[in-house]
């Protein structure tokens, strides 16, 4: 389906919301989700034939990049990594002693701060102990990525993490404009990064993903312009293009950004627009939330054959796994819980150290939740929702479940965001940039009143 840019709608509904990589959302959690609960849901997940997918996560970075809201840790001191890897080693085997060794990994993905911090030897030991602690499936069906600083890694280095068994490979690219780097920190090249994307390719990886950054400090429409022209000569498999949220009363970093830099809401709105007609315009399928695809990738054939997953780490082709998140600040996902470990790494190595999970808050989610969420994942992935096959499905009768919220939908109809029908509910190309919005409506625990200033801005 093509999306269709409606600045007028935009700005009116491009007040702020949840991302809906869960529901409910992580600012449901509470502390009242125990490590006990954590192990009766382990122990009864084994019963089903769900498959398992790791979450790793590596807070370390060389250097800070002033946009950066991700949990980090900006250090050259290898006493304190070689102190979170040890710790990491036991969380590992704690956990994995709670799931059947039967249940392969089929999913697996390295994130951080900055996985490719470590070197070599220390990337190399911490596959072998997870290959040691778990079932990995090494068949070409496998999904095991690794979040990617392009300045850490040389074309050797990309061979080395092929033959640890990574085949997805995510670069953060951000902006190739040399000001713009200066003033986010973070300078690369196109021809470092095009050697990169030529030694994976060569190497073998299967899909190769960008992750670019509008709203950057100096970004112009030319500017960014000139970054999308050597992006697509390089023809990475998918792209994903953020917003950047600047809050630097939460990330200290952003406070070394001149806010007087940043471009006005009219310019960001324009970068986003040309944007998305560029990167159409050059092949690339919308895919949703900001991300694209090329036509052949498994993204878009997985959203053609209904098999599209929205998850932690965004979009996915597999079918729905138990997640363990292993390290600091990881969220995992096992039935009907969520849980979520300590989220300062002091905190983290002390639990650890007694012998416990790290786990401090979650939440188990009841069944309304289980069919709202449903109803978010099917907007967010297919752009329509059928309310006869939805009920069939979930056990219930749609409209007279969601009454209230059908009602609500009366004004997004009226605007143009969806086609409402006594059939179901289609998202319009003027729709598809406000998922977020039209999703909310489900969300029994967001208040549509509010701007949430928790949430990042739906555009």
């Amino acid at each position: 389906m093509e999306v269709c840019f409606d600045q007028e709608l935009i700005v009116r509904y491009g007040g702020r919301g949840p991302r809906y990589t869960s529901y409910p959302t992580a600012l449901q959690f509470n502390d009242q989700l125990t490590p006990d609960d954590y192990r009766a849901k382990a122990a009864e997940s084994n019963d089903s034939d769900v498959p398992l997918s790791l979450y790793v996560h590596i807070p370390f970075c060389h250097s800070l990049c002033y946009y950066c809201g991700c949990n980090k840790i900006v250090t050259r001191n290898e006493q304190r990594v070689a102190r979170y890897m040890e710790m990491l080693y036991k969380e590992i085997d704690m956990q994995s002693a709670l799931f059947d060794s039967s249940r392969k990994i089929e999913q697996l993905h390295f994130g951080g701060g900055t996985p490719t911090y470590l070197d070599k030897e220390q990337l190399g030991a911490l596959m072998q102990h997870l290959r040691g602690a778990f079932n990995f499936d090494d068949s070409d069906e496998r999904e095991f990525s690794i979040e990617v600083d392009p300045r850490t890694v040389d074309a050797g280095r990309i061979q080395e993490l092929w033959d640890l068994g990574f085949n997805r490979l995510s670069l953060g690219i951000q902006d190739f404009n040399e000001d713009v780097q200066k003033a986010v920190n973070r300078a690369q090249s196109p021809a470092e990064v095009r050697a990169l994307v030529d030694s994976a390719r060569n190497a073998g990886f299967g899909s190769i993903s960008f992750d670019l950054i509008y709203g950057l400090p100096h970004q112009t429409v030319d500017s960014f312009d000139a970054t999308l022209d050597v992006v697509i000569a390089m023809k990475p498999d998918r792209l994903a293009v953020y917003n950047y949220a600047h809050l630097p009363q939460r990330f200290k970093g952003q406070r070394m950004i001149n806010a007087n830099d940043i471009p006005a809401p009219e310019v960001k709105l324009d970068l986003l627009h040309h944007t998305i007609d560029k990167l159409c315009a050059e092949g690339y399928i919308y895919i949703g939330m900001d991300h694209f695809a090329l036509p052949e990738d498994e993204l878009v054939l997985a959203r053609e054959d209904g098999t599209l997953q929205r998850n932690f780490q965004g979009y996915s082709t597999h079918r729905q796994c138990d997640l363990i998140a292993l390290g600091v600040s990881g969220i995992g996902g096992i039935g009907n819980m969520f849980a979520q470990n300590a989220v300062t790494t002091m905190e983290y190595e002390e639990i650890i150290e007694r012998g416990e999970l790290p786990i401090k808050k979650g939440l188990l989610v009841d069944n309304d939740d289980l069919v709202r969420a449903a109803v978010i994942q099917d907007l967010m992935c297919y752009d329509s929702l059928d309310f006869d096959t939805f009920g069939d499905r979930h056990g219930i009768d749609f409209r007279d479940y969601f009454a209230a919220e059908v009602e609500q939908l009366d004004v997004l109809e009226k605007d143009g965001l969806i086609e409402l029908s006594d059939s179901g509910i289609t998202i319009t190309p003027r729709g598809r940039l406000l998922l977020r919005n039209i999703a909310m409506t489900f969300d029994r625990y967001i208040n549509l009143a509010e701007n949430d200033s928790r949430f990042s801005k739906a555009i």
